[in-house]
């Protein structure tokens, strides 16, 4: 996984019924766009360090969309 900052990480819900998750990606801690991350989570405003899993998707920044 790759990131920069600006972008969203979305995790998906494991569950019928339960609700993704999504974060901001202050920092990028890892070569070349490399985990981990310092986020913002949306839900909660929290932030911390985050080393995504497989079930998570990466949604660029795209300036049109701000």
């Amino acid at each position: 996984m790759h990131a920069k900052t600006g972008d969203r990480i979305v995790i998906k819900g494991h569950y019928v019924g339960e609700p993704e998750r999504d974060c901001l990606v202050l920092e990028v801690h890892g070569p070349d766009g490399d985990p981990p991350y310092l986020v913002q989570w949306g839900d909660t405003g929290q932030e911390g360090v985050f080393y995504p899993g497989s079930d998570a998707v990466v949604v660029p920044y795209d300036e049109a969309d701000r």
